[in-house]
């Protein structure tokens, strides 16, 4: 499933506005090298650091095909979300030309769908492995994630104003009616 993901993620990568402003290489450098050691604790098969290895759930079909399930339909939300999102969507943090605040289907539940639908994949994936890495990768890409929700906010405030704060009064952020 990931690896459709990404290949899917990667054919639309370039049918997108001309970018505006961007962040800096950096911040996206940094955050690369923490999604690549979350997704290398989820597929690397045995870890040397054994309480790594350690099982939080039993190793038994249910406990996979649970997860795999979980993994499918955080990827599918992710994924509507991306084509919700148009020609507006980038993988770093950027501003495009005539950028639009896309507040309807997937936007209309919460305000990162593709974040939530990524999140929901990796718990799932995580759940599939039933290893407590897979939950340290979970930790991981949620902090990047929510790094990288508060500085696109920032911008869609200063881009937006009053309409993006009434979009933020309305829907939150990640889970509905929640977070």
């Amino acid at each position: 499933m990931w690896c459709g993901y990404v290949a899917y993620w990667y054919a639309l990568s370039r049918q997108v506005k001309q970018t505006e402003r961007t962040e800096p290489a950096t911040s996206r450098l940094a955050r690369t090298l923490v999604i690549l050691l979350a997704f290398a604790l989820l597929v690397i098969p045995r870890f040397t650091f054994s309480p790594l290895n350690r099982r939080f759930l039993p190793q038994q079909p249910w406990t996979f095909w649970t997860g795999a399930a979980i993994t499918a339909a955080g990827l599918l939300f992710s994924v509507w979300a991306r084509i919700h999102l148009g020609q507006n969507w980038s993988q770093e943090v950027t501003l495009k030309q005539d950028h639009e605040l896309i507040t309807g289907g997937p936007y209309a539940f919460v305000r990162h769908p593709i974040y939530t639908g990524l999140l929901l994949a990796i718990l799932g994936s995580a759940i599939a492995r039933g290893e407590w890495r897979g939950l340290l990768a979970l930790a991981l890409i949620f902090v990047v994630l929510w790094r990288k929700l508060k500085l696109e906010e920032e911008w869609m405030r200063a881009r937006f104003g009053q309409e993006y704060e009434t979009y933020v009064s309305r829907v939150r952020a990640l889970v509905p009616f929640v977070v």
